[in-house]
């Protein structure tokens, strides 16, 4: 694993556009505009270092599949879901998981080249930087390095997810694609249209319709769409947590098709994924498999051992961009946490590693049950937030 620099493509801007980025600058506190997508750097690999990390993610995705044992152990209330309707509704996901479509995740992966990977976090409901990964990062490489290799068969495993589930999704309605308004940056927007898109070529009617035109009729007691057609399925990027507690939720909850048959709108991601994409996972990782090479310590009754001898990271149970999350170096006589206002995950700090003074992060992808592949993110801090780069790479 290299970093190298090389001179940006005269035209990279319009050029990342048009293959479907619509923000490749981002807006910084300080008012200047500078690049999202950074092609001034790449990342080499090694054929035998890529094989390695799909083994690692393929194996990290099975572990996450059997932590989800806290359903039966009746310990959902480890991950914040006290609500029974919505412990109910996981529940019943989870058992008839095979009947519901499960499109996409992202492991967040802490790797240098000179050991093995850690797993930082799992954005299993709705992951981002999806479309940089699978599009102008291909076409990139194609340009820049003809005859490379890339770990990257995003699109069409993609479309071959969507053929394969098209039969579990409910007859005499279009997929619905939904995301948020509130999305100012584009980022949602350009995902959800990124996955329609992959849908249709799967063979799918699709149809587009941000989360806030969705309506409810009273009378038939279905979601219904701005033209009062039914919502029988709807892939949404708005996250579980706000599905289940916003003023919707009772409706929700009422029709929600777990492939039972009795419900009247079947929800992608499926409810089921409120088990992976949550922080605690993290901690129940470690606590089925302690000392495993590929994951860091990791609590949730605070940090334990880690505040005087490696120091730790303080993650809120559910959240995106690295918001809340805080960092608390080594400390011989370390002050006694003050308990927060929501629940945390404390895992080992592993700071992430640096190249040329730029903090690196894999986001490693997985398509149904597969690994499929990588996008890396650069920032200037520990954190990888909403100023982080995307830096395309290659395999040589």
């Amino acid at each position: 694993m290299q970093r190298r620099t090389v001179e940006p493509r005269p035209g990279w801007q319009r050029t990342v556009e048009e293959q479907g980025l619509v923000y490749p600058l981002t807006r910084h506190p300080d008012g200047t505009l500078r690049p999202y997508w950074d092609e001034s750097a790449y990342y080499v690999f090694t054929l035998e270092e890529v094989e390695a990390l799909e083994e690692t993610v393929e194996e990290l995705h099975r572990m996450c599949l059997a932590a989800a044992h806290l359903v039966a152990t009746g310990r959902l209330a480890d991950l914040g879901i006290t609500d029974p309707r919505v412990a109910a509704a996981v529940t019943e996901a989870w058992h008839r998981r095979t009947e519901l479509p499960s499109v996409y995740g992202r492991f967040d992966l802490r790797y240098d080249g000179t050991g093995p990977a850690k797993l930082l976090e799992y954005n299993a409901d709705t992951p981002t930087s999806l479309v940089e990964a699978a599009s102008p990062q291909w076409f990139w490489m194609e340009e820049r390095f003809p005859g490379a290799d890339q770990w990257n068969s995003l699109h069409e495993r993609l479309v071959a997810a969507w053929k394969k589930q098209a039969p579990l999704l409910p007859p005499g309605s279009p997929l619905y694609f939904a995301h948020s308004t509130a999305d100012e940056l584009g980022e949602d927007l350009m995902t959800v249209a990124y996955l329609k898109e992959t849908a249709e070529q799967a063979g799918l009617d699709t149809a587009f319709l941000p989360v806030e035109d969705i309506g409810f009729d009273r009378l038939s007691g279905r979601f219904v769409d701005h033209r009062l057609r039914f919502i029988r399925s709807c892939f949404k990027l708005y996250p579980w947590e706000w599905l289940t507690t916003d003023r919707f939720a009772g409706h929700v909850l009422d029709t929600l098709d777990n492939g039972g048959g009795t419900g009247t709108t079947m929800w992608i991601e499926p409810a089921w994924k409120m088990l992976l994409s949550n922080k605690a996972l993290l901690a129940v990782l470690w606590e089925l498999y302690p000392g495993h090479p590929n994951l860091l310590p990791a609590y949730l009754d605070g940090p334990r051992e880690l505040a005087t001898t490696t120091g730790y990271v303080a993650k809120p149970l559910l959240g995106r961009e690295g918001a809340g999350v805080t960092i608390h170096e080594r400390a011989a006589d370390p002050v006694v946490p003050v308990p927060p206002d929501e629940p945390h995950c404390y895992q080992q700090l592993a700071p992430l590693p640096a190249f040329d003074g730029n903090h690196v992060v894999l986001g490693a992808w997985v398509v149904e049950d597969e690994p499929a592949g990588l996008g890396i993110r650069e920032s200037h801090g520990l954190i990888t937030d909403e100023y982080a780069r995307f830096v395309p790479h290659v395999i040589l």
